[in-house]
């Protein structure tokens, strides 16, 4: 059995993720990718940046909203992607169509605890056929025009037990067009707003891509999604791809049996996968540093990220949730995070010292960064202890 030992990990990370070598477009790292995280609106923009030599935040809105050759889908784990277009088949038969299943289920109790209807089935069929009816002229329409069309999306439901701290009174239009756009009835348009905030306007999905394509049997969804992944990401475990995907080990070993991956041994005693024409060994690129954002899906890929990322700095570079802030890179591992003073300049809060030469090139990235966001400050949902002001130590 080949091993590939956690230097090569790096390396192949630095030559696929678009880092050591960069992409040529924004289709490319989409697709060299996967898919680009877009829970944070800004996470599309500052990852392209990071990738594509050159690119602009009107490149990047034109792929999305003028070309549509990357769409916005909810799919792995409940979480938002920019998907390249020809994907998204897989996308529906797979993962999103899971999350839709569940989304459903869980707004059929937020109706029945809500007293909206005695039917919460019958409910949410006579709400979503109402959207879509609204939607069927081809205008496009933010959340609260619909709710002015549509008055059943005016309902509220709470959302955890009442008089805890956690619980919330939320409206019910946006999980219902979140459910609708999960099963890729409905898609996410231009956005209404700036381009650092998330303000979708809403379209049928036929009228934003011209046709409605089939979505794929849900096995060959999975298959085609895992074998993108590894593609991009390998070698990962099991785990990883459960955790990514957001699915069973079931569907998981299946889809790694449809693609024929093959079986390599990990640093630590640990199995991990790759595609069958993938067993050579990758070279080492040469030296980089990069800036990556909130949610980056590089950061994001894997559920193990002990081959880049020190255990120590965990908890102040992750979330409780393990979901990322900014990060610092150099040739494969993170060595910091970044931020950026009230000014809108982007500073760097380093954890270990990468040498003069990288510190040098981390700076400069830095600056280029200011430049290009021009006074624009990005506010992070997500942000990290580290990026909260929790020194690194």
């Amino acid at each position: 059995m080949r091993h590939i030992d956690d230097a090569e990990r790096r390396a192949r990370l630095g030559r696929r993720h678009g880092l050591a070598h960069p992409f040529p477009d924004v289709v490319a790292a989409a697709r060299g990718l996967t898919a680009l995280h877009a829970t944070e609106a800004a996470t599309v923009h500052l990852a392209l940046w990071a990738r594509v030599p050159g690119i602009s935040v009107a490149d990047v809105d034109a792929a999305l909203y003028d070309d549509r050759s990357i769409v916005k889908q909810l799919a792995m784990r409940r979480t938002l992607f920019a998907f390249p277009v020809e994907a998204l088949p897989a996308v529906w038969g797979s993962a999103a169509a899971r999350v839709a299943q569940q989304q459903r289920a869980q707004l059929a109790k937020d109706v029945a605890s809500a007293g909206l209807a005695e039917d919460p089935g019958a409910w949410l069929d006579a709400t979503c056929a109402a959207v879509l009816d609204v939607l069927s002229d081809g205008r496009a329409r933010t959340a609260a025009e619909l709710r002015e069309e549509v008055p059943a999306l005016a309902g509220r439901i709470t959302r955890g037990t009442p008089g805890k701290k956690w619980a919330a009174e939320l409206p019910i239009g946006p999980n219902v067009l979140t459910a609708l756009g999960a099963a890729g009835r409905i898609v996410r348009g231009a956005n209404a707003g700036h381009w650092r905030l998330n303000k979708p306007t809403w379209l049928a999905t036929a009228d934003w891509l011209g046709e409605t394509p089939t979505a794929l049997p849900a096995a060959a969804g999975y298959a085609e999604l895992v074998r993108g992944w590894l593609r991009g990401f390998g070698p990962g475990t099991e785990d990883d791809l459960v955790w990514w995907l957001g699915a069973t080990k079931t569907l998981v070993r299946a889809a790694l049996a449809e693609v024929g991956a093959v079986e390599v041994g990990l640093d630590g005693g640990v199995r991990g996968w790759v595609l069958p024409d993938d067993v050579d060994p990758v070279a080492a690129p040469r030296p980089w540093v990069a800036l990556l954002p909130t949610l980056d899906p590089t950061v994001m890929g894997w559920k193990g990220r002990d081959f880049y990322l020190d255990a120590a700095d965990r908890p102040f570079l992750f979330d409780s949730n393990g979901n990322a802030g900014n990060t610092a890179w150099c040739d494969g591992r993170i060595v910091g995070a970044w931020v950026q003073d009230d000014g809108g300049r982007v500073r760097l809060l380093l954890r270990s010292d990468p040498g003069a030469a990288a510190r040098r090139e981390l700076e400069a990235a830095a600056d280029r960064l200011t430049s290009w966001l021009d006074g624009v400050r990005i506010v992070n949902v997500y942000a990290s202890p580290q990026m909260k002001g929790v020194a690194l130590r």
